[in-house]
């Protein structure tokens, strides 16, 4: 079954450069979040599919290895030039699986082809070193080559670009890549295929193989000698279980996982800007994302004018059907996430938390939740300590500069904090001492492809983007000589 809004849309497993049904004929049905229609079925593959796709990848690795890197990176920038192309349509179908509101998805697929332009430029810079050993006289020459096949297992919250952040430095390198989206939103990495073919990528390279059988499929890929990276997003509990299932055969382990992103506001901060910076942090893909602000640390002397700041701010959102225009918060990605937000609220509010706006799920079709803002969150609030994954700002209040450092390092995660002071001088000595991989400081935005993004801690092992994200796919080699 195909969306009259997209009669062209692939729904086939993409595996090694043809589009097939599953082995076993198996198929599942992908939903709009905000109607709850029914946009396609898509096939979902099997362990054997996998094996298959493992086949075609090996087969194509040396050639697509042993080209030049810019011909390489220059299917990369013509997949960029595409994408643009046809950044309206894909935006569309990204809000279709995700409900995610159009802006949102604008800026999504702008983010993602940008990782395909910044890989194509990396493809050429994986230059190594030549120098001579002190004490042996011999010559040192360092270089790097592709490590091998790539398992790429992405998350529903952004479609396009948590896999382009993957695919992009793996193709750059040489690597060929076996990539599982999210059952929830398979379909925009599917559209996406057709782009890569017409930007000139030999079959086998990539391999898009939908599931519900998720857990058994990639399991069976790691345990295949073949494979030599796996590269994950998502939450810690499932990337603990990749890391044990990775460790048989020692794969390469790249992982971005949870975050409990603390947002600082001290009393010298500019308000209109640290609320702004708030809204970006916490409201940017409603909240689905591990680098959203999940608790916000506002000094006792401007906590009730930010607080008055940024409720006013969040409750004149426009809430609705994230494909109609001026909507700016579209529906949860489905009813598991809409009720653990529900819950979190919930639990605030009995342990104390006063509700500014919002608090309570919009009722009728839809997984829909207002943008809340909630003060005096109590610390052993669940929504503390647990990642809230939607439209909710928790505020507490702080008055020493040591007191809140301490109380944003408690936690199991690190992968970003956000400062807001106008104090340059603090604000570089604070993040500094913050134990997280990324900082915002006096900016609510921390991803770009040039910068590289990761986290510590149980957030995640490795980075992506900048020059570190191809390194995550590449080997190196190191030969001893004398001339």
């Amino acid at each position: 079954m195909k969306h009259a809004a997209f009669p062209n849309l692939p729904t086939q497993l993409f595996l090694g450069g043809e589009w097939r049904d599953a082995s076993d004929g198996g198929t599942f049905d992908v939903d709009n979040p905000a109607t709850g229609e029914v946009i396609a079925t898509v096939a979902s593959a099997t362990v054997a599919d996998g094996m298959a796709a493992l086949d075609a990848a090996e087969k194509a690795f040396p050639a697509w290895a042993g080209l030049k890197p810019r011909e390489r990176g220059e299917v990369l920038r013509k997949a960029f030039e595409l994408i643009m192309a046809q950044k309206e349509e894909l935006a569309r179908l990204v809000t279709m699986e995700n409900g995610k509101a159009l802006p949102d998805s604008r800026a999504e697929i702008a983010y993602a082809a940008e990782f395909f332009r910044w890989s194509a430029e990396e493809a050429v810079r994986a230059i190594g070193d030549l120098y001579r050993g002190p004490s042996t006289g011999a010559r040192i020459m360092v270089g790097h080559k592709p490590a091998g096949i790539a398992v790429l297992v992405t998350p529903w919250n952004y479609p396009a670009a948590m896999a382009t952040r993957k695919i992009g430095p793996a193709l750059a390198a040489g690597c060929p890549v076996v990539l599982k989206p999210a059952s929830a939103t398979p379909l925009t990495m599917l559209a996406l295929m057709p782009i890569m073919e017409q930007a000139g990528l030999p079959k086998g390279i990539i391999s898009v193989l939908p599931s519900r059988s998720t857990g058994k499929l990639v399991d069976a890929l790691l345990h295949d000698p073949r494979v030599r990276v796996v590269s994950f997003t998502g939450s810690t509990e499932v990337g603990r279980t990749l890391l044990r299932s990775a460790a048989d055969n020692i794969v390469n382990p790249a992982m971005e996982l949870g975050g409990n992103a603390p947002l600082v506001v001290f009393d010298d901060a500019d308000l209109d800007k640290a609320v702004e910076g708030a809204i970006l942090a916490k409201m940017r893909n409603l909240g689905e994302a591990c680098t959203a602000a999940n608790r916000f640390y506002v000094h006792d002397r401007v906590h009730d004018a930010f607080a008055g700041k940024l409720a006013a701010r969040m409750a004149a959102m426009k809430v609705g059907n994230g494909l109609e225009e001026g909507v700016e918060v579209g529906s949860l990605v489905n009813a598991e996430t809409r009720d653990k937000v529900v819950e979190l609220v919930e639990d605030a509010v009995a342990r104390g938390a006063k509700v500014l706006t919002g608090g309570r799920p919009i009722e009728g079709g839809g997984y829909f939740y207002p943008p809340t803002v909630m003060v005096d969150v109590p610390e052993d609030a669940r929504c503390f300590h647990e990642e809230i994954f939607g439209p909710v700002a928790a505020l507490t209040r702080f008055s020493d500069e040591d007191e809140v450092v301490r109380r944003c390092n408690d936690t199991e995660y690190g992968l970003v904090a956000y400062v807001f002071t106008g104090d340059l001088k603090r604000g570089l000595a604070v993040s500094e001492r913050l134990d997280f991989g990324m900082i915002g400081l006096n900016r609510g935005l921390v991803s770009d492809p040039a910068a590289p993004f990761g986290g510590m801690k149980q957030s995640g092992i490795g980075r992506e983007g900048a020059h570190h994200g191809i390194m995550e796919f590449l080997e190196t080699q190191y030969i001893s000589v004398e001339w």
